[in-house]
């Protein structure tokens, strides 16, 4: 009887193990820090943000030269994974009115830039939204909000505006948004 409950300590003890490890490996999968949705919507497709939730990865392992040197001469050249197709479909079409600025290019820069957008998009957007802006997605909000960040720190002239990623994300260019990494400019 005894050695009947030793198997049985044993046996569930090695399932624990497996199953622990199962999930460990599971999670390193959902995303960074083990948070489903990138954003720790505890949630997939559709959940907390309705949806909206950045790709994986957010920058791509090659990005577009093109893309690269026009995109970044004004900003940095936005992660393709923070919008969907979508989005950036309507920000290349209107180019000479983008944001108040004429940024028009020839029509084979246009082309090359939207399709290196387009396939490098985010794969995990599943909601009907396609903002212009990557402040307007309803991620972005929450995790910028007043409990998170001080709305002061928009009218601190090293950050300037919620669209300057790098004030407070120093590897934001490269697709890095680690909350392990932010410093928020004093």
């Amino acid at each position: 009887m005894l050695s009947d409950a030793r198997k049985f300590v044993g046996t569930f003890a090695a399932v624990a193990i497996l199953a622990g490890g199962m999930m460990s490996v599971a999670h390193a999968e959902e995303g960074e820090r083990g948070e489903r949705g990138w954003w720790g919507s505890g949630e997939s497709h559709g959940g907390k943000y309705g949806g909206e939730n950045r790709g994986k990865p957010v920058q791509p392992p090659q990005v577009n030269a093109t893309f690269k040197q026009e995109c970044s001469s004004c900003h940095i050249a936005y992660s393709p994974g923070l919008l969907p197709a979508e989005s950036w479909r309507k920000v290349m079409s209107g180019l000479d009115k983008h944001f108040g600025t004429d940024a028009s290019l020839t029509e084979q820069e246009t082309k090359e830039i939207t399709d290196f957008l387009v396939s490098n998009a985010s794969n995990r957007w599943s909601a009907a939204a396609a903002p212009l802006r990557i402040t307007e997605g309803a991620w972005f909000k929450h995790k910028h909000d007043g409990r998170e960040i001080s709305p002061t720190v928009w009218n601190n002239p090293k950050v300037k505006s919620p669209a300057n990623c790098a004030a407070c994300h120093p590897q934001a260019e490269s697709g890095d948004f680690n909350e392990h990494n932010i410093r928020i400019p004093r």
